[in-house]
């Protein structure tokens, strides 16, 4: 499984857009379609909100990737 780290630039990032960020997801639409499909989970659950917030100390896995979400520096 490959690990990586995403840090927050304020409190939280949707969903959506952290698999975007992370290059999970090539658009929006994938990132939306493939958490509706039950594809992405969130600290073990599975997770269907397109929008949800993902705040430090998160842990997002998605096709053999995890995410680790970090609190903004500073």
């Amino acid at each position: 499984m490959k690990e990586m780290a995403l840090e927050l630039r304020g409190d939280y990032i949707e969903l959506d857009k952290l698999l975007k960020a992370t290059g999970l997801a090539d658009s929006g639409g994938q990132a939306r379609a493939l958490i509706t499909a039950g594809e992405v989970s969130v600290d073990g659950q599975v997770e269907l909100r397109k929008t949800a917030k993902m705040r430090a100390g998160q842990v997002v896995v998605f096709a053999g990737h995890t995410v680790r979400v970090l609190a903004a520096a500073g």
